[in-house]
């Protein structure tokens, strides 16, 4: 017979196809030799799977409640007829959420027709967790997943799994110099001003690769869901706000210092902006790669601080020039 071939990363390509199943007609004394007799080449068999004539599955059982029942009662007496099983379809990310749920050490995998085709065990979930959480991090550096370990990986290897996130960045990044650019003529006047850039765009950087890196880990581990997007917007401004302004608080001297009161309001009401908005940007892209069915890990902390680069200069720039020129 041909196995049939399950799509990569689904819990058919995952499952074990060495399982015993039961006779639901069976009795408890027939089951047991039935267990004794097949055996044998068979490994981590922490359940056994009552179906019907047709492969249905119908109810599960594990071994001690098995030896531990009556000879006499039928399985239908000693078995749980609400099983939960996994179709062979689902995507293993998925199943290996279900299993957190659950906490069970195996779970059935059933076909179209409920039919047991295999099982699938935790320590094989455990190994996807780990596989997932790997991709995961690759994807927030950002970088393409390895299908070796970074030991073995050749150097051409890493350079085409690199290079195409640092072009996109770079490329984004000349928005930044464009800002700047377009504001030159404020920067000649006050020159004190280019001293705070790099401190306040990476401020706004910072808050929303932190905003991100939460989000991103509360959807990964099933914490928020999409329907929780108002919730965490009205919280962020909130946060957002009082770091913003703290943060104000603690740049407000130096910028008195280097340039006076203007440059110190300036500076200030800037790092407010650029955090609130930062953090913002952080907190909604993973939210936006979700609705677009991409994976939230790509709104990455290189992507969120090339978005708030561009940003916070543009707010910085703007803001001087309408205080500087009153």
């Amino acid at each position: 017979m041909v196995k049939k071939q399950f799509k990569l990363e689904s819990t058919g390509s995952l499952m074990d196809r060495a399982f015993l199943t039961l006779q639901e007609s069976f009795t408890v004394e027939q089951a047991v030799q039935h267990v004794r007799n097949n055996v044998e080449n068979k490994t981590n068999i922490h359940y056994l799977y009552v179906t019907d004539a047709d492969g249905m599955l119908k109810g599960v059982m594990s071994l001690r409640e098995l030896l531990s029942a009556s000879g006499e009662l039928p399985l239908s007496a000693v078995m749980k007829t609400n099983v939960k099983s996994l179709p062979t379809d689902l995507d293993q990310e998925k199943a290996a959420k279900i299993f957190q749920k659950c906490d069970f050490v195996s779970m059935p995998v059933v076909n179209e027709f409920r039919q047991i085709v295999g099982v699938v065990h935790v320590e094989d979930i455990l190994d996807v967790m780990e596989q997932e959480a790997t991709e995961d991090f690759h994807k927030m550096a950002p970088v393409s997943s390895l299908e070796v370990s970074l030991k073995d990986a050749k150097v051409t290897t890493l350079y085409r799994k690199r290079i195409v996130w640092l072009v996109v960045l770079v490329f984004m990044n000349v928005f930044s110099g464009a800002g700047i650019a377009h504001f030159e003529d404020i920067i000649e006047a006050n020159i004190a001003l280019v001293f705070f850039l790099p401190l306040l765009v990476d401020s706004g950087g910072n808050a929303g690769s932190q905003a991100s890196t939460l989000v991103i880990r509360a959807m990964a581990v099933g914490q928020v869901r999409m329907t929780d997007w108002l919730k965490m917007f009205t919280k962020e401004i909130s946060v957002s706000i009082l770091l913003g302004v703290t943060m104000a608080a603690a740049v407000a001297g130096v910028g008195m210092f280097r340039g006076g009161p203007e440059i110190a309001l300036v500076v200030a009401l800037t790092m407010v902006a650029v955090v609130i908005v930062g953090s913002l940007i952080g907190m909604s892209l993973p939210f936006i790669f979700r609705k677009l069915n991409l994976d939230p890990a790509t709104a990455s902390a290189p992507l969120i601080t090339s978005i708030a680069d561009i940003v916070g200069v543009l707010i910085y720039f703007s803001i001087a020039s309408t205080l500087l020129s009153l």
